[in-house]
């Protein structure tokens, strides 16, 4: 497994490869190559940011049947899919801020994809030859809104509502993985990526179909049942395999 991440520092935005204690920084962001500055810093120097900066979100909903089952919904046949605002995107130990503290407002853990090579109406067989690596992400989202617009995009698009990170992971194998979200030190969700009813490489190709997939684009793959509200002062935990854990607060927006 190599690890991949972006970094603050001295106020410049800069990507590197994560190796033990140290980032070997990279000439360009690691979705388009691999080639090396030749500079390295300790972690302990560097502040962690959104380790993706994507054309474009897609999100997975509808893809765990005990989800399915809780939000009383019924399968449609197909992979569910809809757009996230890149704006949304949170780093690791950011603070998601509630727009609408009276709204009831979820977590939702999920397995994420990066793109790293264009796909146009790929295949099944050939989806995974698009991916470069994985992270962890949250789909926040406001189920007030979601409820009365009839539709998913503005009410998980607000502003700290896509937390991921906190890096990438390239060499990878997602098929199997533990996934699960820490709510205040109580496990909410837990679950195994093998129990998603469309597939890694079945999304991608779904998605191709309609669109052009490129490079450094983030695909939310949909989360297991156990979703629940956010509150001002929570903390989150979010965890996939053994990978290092994404973890966020908790506060209200300012009006």
């Amino acid at each position: 497994m190599r690890t991949f991440g972006r970094f603050l520092h001295r106020d410049t935005l800069v990507y590197g490869e994560v190796r033990e204690k140290e980032a070997r920084f990279l000439t360009q962001p690691f979705w388009l190559d691999f080639e090396f500055t030749g500079e390295t810093r300790l972690l302990d120097e560097l502040t962690i940011d959104v380790p993706v900066a994507p054309s474009k979100i897609i999100a997975v909903g509808l893809n765990y049947r005990d989800h399915i089952k809780e939000m009383q919904r019924t399968e449609i046949g197909s992979p569910l899919i809809w757009f996230k605002a890149p704006s949304s995107l949170l780093s690791h130990n950011g603070i998601i801020r509630i727009a609408f503290p009276e709204h009831k407002t979820d977590f939702e853990t999920e397995l994420a994809v990066v793109i790293g090579r264009t796909a146009k109406n790929a295949t099944v067989e050939r989806a995974l030859d698009h991916v470069l690596g994985y992270t962890i992400a949250e789909d926040i989202s406001d189920r007030d809104l979601q409820r009365s617009e009839k539709q998913f995009s503005r009410c998980k698009s607000f502003d700290t509502y896509t937390p991921v990170g906190p890096f990438v992971y390239t060499e990878v194998e997602t098929g199997d993985l533990e996934i699960s979200l820490r709510q205040n030190g109580e496990v909410r969700q837990q679950a195994r990526t093998s129990q998603m009813i469309y597939s890694v490489a079945e999304i991608i190709s779904f998605a191709s179909q309609s669109l052009s997939l490129l490079p450094g684009d983030l695909i939310l793959t949909g989360t297991p049942s156990g979703v629940g509200p956010i509150r001002a002062g929570d903390e989150l935990v979010a965890r996939v395999g053994d990978w290092p854990v994404l973890q966020n607060r908790v506060e209200d927006a300012e009006s």
